[in-house]
């Protein structure tokens, strides 16, 4: 079974539909957005998230492409240039979004001056090279996490809700292997609770849920086999950059000798180090609230640095779209590749 998460961003006629995942599982509704902007202001606001924000840009660019139906080649162009440079500043630390605006712009500019419905047609054919991409790298990265895993292991998980998810759960079950899932909740959106778990029902997997701060308590018992989760980016050097609460996750996990495997599809070649990565503050006033119900006085103030960064001592693996690859390793994904 295919879970919703899988497909939920889509481009219509009528616009962008994405499925609202601050509401979601408890209800099912759609955002339409008829503008880049909507598109912009719908990754902003958490409305999509994980790989969500990628397929949206994606999709987003083709909604460019059809607001500048009016206009000459350079200035349709420029048009396009606008509507990528606002929605890939929408979120800073993950670098998908950059690469789903290369997707998009390789594809107009190999088509030479264009537009109108050429302009439309060369950015939907980069979008869809770009989604079916991100597909078949998942696919190859699922198909290698599953191979480091027993039978029956038991695997704890942090904020890791979409296709490097469901992949990795596809390969596991392909090869006959039937894997207990332990989640944490993710706060301050509880994308754990609400994603995470329910993607992993929604695929008949053995799903337990824990609060963030059962995490090390869990992993000392014994009962987990591996601690894993996405990296929104991984630098050239091994530190992981993921959802806050990671990093604690990683420590533990260390320290109760758990292996901690962060998936990417590639290490990023534009991020030597973790100081070149930008970590995402977003509104303090977000971690005093849950669903929307304030669970902390109007006397106190809130922090919420989005991701943190995991040093590589703490990483036992990075598996890739290419396979597995020790964190001081990493080089070796772009061995054999002009620079």
């Amino acid at each position: 079974m295919e879970p919703v998460l899988a497909n939920s961003v889509r481009l219509a006629d009528d616009g962008v539909h994405v499925l609202d995942r601050r509401n979601f599982p408890f209800e099912r509704t759609w955002v339409r957005c008829t503008t880049v902007e909507d598109v912009a202001k719908a990754i902003e606001d958490m409305v999509t998230q994980s790989s969500g924000p990628y397929f949206a840009v994606l999709w987003g660019l083709v909604l460019a492409a059809r607001e500048a139906a009016g206009l000459d080649a350079a200035d349709a162009r420029a048009h396009l240039g606008r509507a990528a440079e606002r929605l890939e500043s929408t979120r800073r630390t993950n670098n998908h979004l950059r690469k789903a605006v290369a997707a998009v712009l390789t594809a107009v500019d190999a088509a030479g001056p264009t537009t109108g419905a050429a302009l439309e047609a060369a950015a939907l054919a980069g979008a869809k090279a770009g989604d079916e991409r991100y597909r078949s790298r998942s696919r190859a990265l699922g198909t290698s996490t599953a191979a480091l895993l027993a039978d029956d292991a038991c695997v704890m998980t942090h904020c890791w809700a979409d296709l490097y998810l469901t992949e990795t759960v596809h390969a596991a079950h392909r090869a006959g292997k039937r894997l207990r899932f332990i989640c944490t909740e993710t706060r301050p959106y509880l994308q754990g609770a609400r994603l995470t778990a329910e993607t992993l029902a929604e695929m008949g997997v053995d799903t337990t849920l824990i609060t963030d701060g059962m995490g090390a308590a869990v992993l000392s018992s014994g009962e987990v086999d591996a601690l894993i989760t996405a990296g929104d980016r991984v630098t050239m050097d091994g530190h992981v950059v993921n959802k806050i609460g990671t990093l604690g996750l990683a420590v533990a996990a260390t320290a109760f000798d758990v292996p901690f495997h962060a998936l990417v599809q590639a290490p990023d070649r534009l991020a030597p180090t973790a100081a070149d990565v930008p970590i995402e503050y977003r509104p303090g006033d977000e971690v005093l609230s849950t669903l929307g119900r304030r669970t902390a006085s109007d006397r106190v103030r809130g922090l919420y640095p989005a991701f943190d960064i995991t040093p590589p001592r703490f990483v036992t693996s990075v598996v890739t779209d290419r396979g597995v690859f020790a964190p001081t390793a990493l080089a070796d994904y772009y061995r054999g590749e002009q620079q």
